[in-house]
Formats: structure tokens, C-alpha cells, sequence
């Protein structure tokens, strides 16, 4: 997926920054993550828009129940989906921090079938998710839920694919460069 033909010409933003709401969301950020990605200072020109991020991010991360490898399986289905090559790098190198197996992110950077069955059902559902808009039909709801999810599963998918969409269209609008400590895993669809 191509980026917009013009990045947004808005600063990238630091913690440093003159104006003290920003200066505080990214502080925040640097305080959860250790460093401040290059997303980050994108988003941070509304820092609302960072926040909200953020919170919905910790939330997936924290409260959905799904195992390490399952939510970069989610993560990384929406993001190669929209065609955000920063994401699918972060997660990738995300992936690998978690010890999920390279064959299932490669298959999923690839959008080929994974080699577990509860990893393809949910990558496969995920990716239908969000093609339909949020609109699953009976079918892919019917065999998501037969590889052993739940309804309240759907609802984490929805979670998850509601911040990939604010960090996957951030990185069209900016054409952020990926950062160094995922540079290893770049990706391009």
C-alpha cells in the first residue's frame, strides 16, 4: 500500500517540546517504553490522539487475555493488511522479543497460511475484520470461534484493530522512517 503522495510537514515532536502537553504524553511514553519511537512523535502534534493510543495499546496488551504470540499475531494482521510498513517491522522484532516462532511471523509478514491452526483461524479472522470494515460475515464468525475463541475475543480483535488503525494511517500520513532497533525486520508489501 502506497504512502499519501505528500508526508505530513508537522514536526516530529520530543519530550522537550515548548508545548507542556505534548512535552508530558511523550515524557509518559519514554517512561512506559524506555525511548520514544519515531510513531510517537507524529502523533504527539494532538496529544490526544497519542494518548488515546497509548491507553488502547495497554489495554489490548494488558487485559485481552490472548497469549504473546497471539497478539502480535493480531498486531501484525492488521498492520500488513493496511499496508503499514513501520508496524509490520516494530512487530515483527516485537515477535521475536516474544519467542513467537519466525516461521509464524514470516508467514504472516507473507500473508501465507500459518503452521498453528489457532494462530492462521485468528490471523485469517483478523484480516477479514478489517477488509469487511468490521463486518465478519456468519462464516468467518462461525469458524473463529470453532478454533476455540471467543465473542468476547472479537471485541479484543476490535480493540486491537481500533489503535493499529491511529498508528497504521499516523505512519501513511507522516511516512515515518522505522526505527533503528526494528530496521532488522523491514518490511515492504
Amino acid at each position: 500500500m502506497a504512502h499519501t503522495e505528500r508526508p505530513l510537514s508537522l514536526p516530529a515532536r520530543t519530550e522537550k517540546d515548548q508545548d507542556p502537553a505534548v512535552a508530558e504524553v511523550l515524557a509518559k511514553a519514554k517512561a512506559q517504553t524506555g525511548m520514544i519511537p519515531n510513531m510517537y512523535r507524529g502523533m504527539a502534534n494532538v496529544p490526544g490522539l497519542l494518548e488515546t493510543y497509548m491507553a488502547g495499546y495497554d489495554a489490548f496488551r494488558s487485559g485481552s487475555g490472548l497469549t504473546p504470540a497471539e497478539q502480535e499475531t493480531v498486531l501484525l494482521t492488521i498492520s500488513r493488511v493496511n499496508g503499514c510498513t513501520y508496524c509490520v517491522a516494530a512487530h515483527s522484532a516485537l515477535a521475536d522479543m516474544n519467542k513467537v516462532p519466525t516461521e509464524v511471523t514470516d508467514a504472516l509478514r507473507d500473508d501465507k497460511p500459518l503452521p498453528d491452526a489457532r494462530l492462521d483461524a485468528l490471523s485469517t479472522f483478523t484480516a477479514a475484520f478489517v477488509e469487511s470494515r468490521g463486518l465478519p460475515t456468519a462464516d468467518q464468525v462461525d469458524a473463529f470461534l470453532a478454533a476455540g475463541f471467543t465473542e468476547t475475543d472479537i471485541l479484543q480483535v476490535l480493540l486491537a484493530v481500533s489503535v493499529k488503525t491511529i498508528s497504521n494511517y499516523t505512519n501513511h500520513l507522516f511516512h515515518t522512517q522505522v526505527d533503528e532497533m526494528f530496521a532488522h525486520r523491514a518490511w515492504t508489501d
